[in-house]
């Protein structure tokens, strides 16, 4: 039995069902080094029980540049593996399930291609991130193919979340920055 292509850190004390810090377990000898992305039977143990309905590779120029917070509404809900292989990303999930106890709750974490990390966010996250470094590129791995119809957002910048990026927002589109703020009466998923 081969040992696991990854060492996996859930985000969210006291639950099983948020996101997960994934850690890629390189094989390295003299000519250099092979490490494992995507592993469906791994990623099981975490919630990944979709196909790889779409692969989509991001590259973002400058540092503070800010992408989200981007989620897709049931029915197309989807879970996506983010995994970095060039630079460094401030990657954040918020819980946007309306049931959850967690719900508006958000978890940050870097992710680099140095340090071979990649986050796993389950269906019923928004998803974001801010480049810590320039010229960064991610492959995201989705369960679930873009819907345009059932495409949704939150503001980064949203006092609800109070989530604190680490550096000053110097880009952002203008589809990011027409997100809405959080509305009690308004539902997330």
């Amino acid at each position: 039995m081969s040992a696991s292509p990854f060492e996996l850190t859930p985000l969210m004390p006291g639950r099983n069902d948020g996101p997960v810090l994934v850690r890629r377990t390189p094989f390295a000898d003299e000519r250099g080094a092979f490490a494992r992305i995507f592993c469906a039977e791994a990623l099981a143990g975490i919630g990944w029980s979709g196909p790889v309905a779409q692969v989509n590779h991001s590259r973002t120029e400058k540092a503070g540049t800010l992408r989200g917070m981007h989620y897709q509404r049931p029915p197309h809900a989807e879970a996506k593996l983010v995994v970095c292989i060039r630079g460094a990303v401030h990657d954040v999930a918020v819980d946007v399930r309306q049931d959850s106890p967690s719900q508006h709750a958000h978890v940050g974490v870097e992710l680099s291609a140095e340090a071979g990390t990649a986050i796993y966010i389950p269906e019923g996250f928004a998803h974001g991130f801010q480049a810590l470094t320039n010229d960064v590129e991610l492959i995201y791995i989705h369960s679930v193919a873009y819907n345009k119809e059932h495409e949704a957002g939150l503001r980064h910048d949203d006092p609800v979340l109070g989530i604190a990026w680490p550096l000053p927002v110097t880009g952002l589109s203008g589809r990011d920055a027409a997100h809405p703020m959080i509305d009690a009466g308004r539902p997330l998923s």
